[in-house]
C-alpha cells in the first residue's frame, strides 16, 4: 500500500469514527425528549417498544380500569348483557386506543375514539349475545392501546341457562 494511500484510508477512518461520535452526542434519551409548538397525532401515539433502544415503561398511557373483571350473574340463552367498563388514564400522555376485540362476535365492544387526555377518564361499552350460548360463560375483552404492555385484558363472566334448562 502507497503512502498516498495509507492517508486516504486514516482521513477516511477518523471520518467516520468522528461522524459515529458525533450521532452518539446527539442522541437524547426518551425521559429527555420534550414537545416544542403544535402536538401532531405522530406526538401522541408513542410506542414504548421500538426495535433498538431501551423500553420506554414511564412516558406512556397507563389504563387503570374500576374494575377488570364483570360477572353478570344468571341470564337466559337469547338475553343481551351489557356492561360499561369505566377507566382512567394515569399515564403521562394521552391515551389511544387502536382496537378492541373478543374471542368471537358474540361480544362486541366500543371503545372512544379520542385521545384520553392524562387524568382523564373514558369507557369502554361490551355488549354480549347469549343467543347459541349455555352455562359458564367466560369472554375475554382484549385492548390494544399505546400503553405498556400494549395489551390489556378485561372479562365479561356469567352463567347462561340455556333454553332446554328452562322448559
Amino acid at each position: 500500500m502507497s503512502f498516498k494511500n495509507s492517508i486516504w484510508l486514516l482521513f477516511l477512518l477518523t471520518f467516520f469514527a468522528c461522524r459515529q461520535n458525533h450521532f452518539s452526542q446527539s442522541e437524547k434519551s426518551v425521559q429527555e425528549i420534550k414537545a416544542e409548538g403544535p402536538i401532531s397525532n405522530a406526538d401522541i401515539i408513542r410506542n414504548p417498544v421500538t426495535a433498538e433502544g431501551p423500553v420506554d415503561t414511564v412516558n406512556v398511557a397507563k389504563m387503570v380500569f374500576e374494575e377488570t373483571t364483570f360477572d353478570f350473574g344468571q341470564v337466559h340463552e337469547g338475553d343481551i348483557v351489557k356492561h360499561t367498563y369505566k377507566f382512567v388514564n394515569t399515564g403521562k400522555v394521552p391515551l389511544l386506543i387502536n382496537d378492541a376485540r373478543s374471542t368471537c362476535g358474540c361480544t362486541v365492544p366500543t371503545w372512544p375514539a379520542e385521545p384520553i387526555e392524562p387524568g382523564k377518564s373514558g369507557v369502554i361499552n361490551v355488549e354480549f349475545n347469549t343467543a347459541h350460548k349455555g352455562r359458564e360463560q367466560k369472554k375475554p375483552i382484549t385492548i390494544t392501546a399505546n400503553t405498556y404492555p400494549a395489551k390489556t385484558i378485561v372479562y365479561l363472566e356469567g352463567f347462561v341457562q340455556s333454553r332446554e334448562e328452562t322448559n
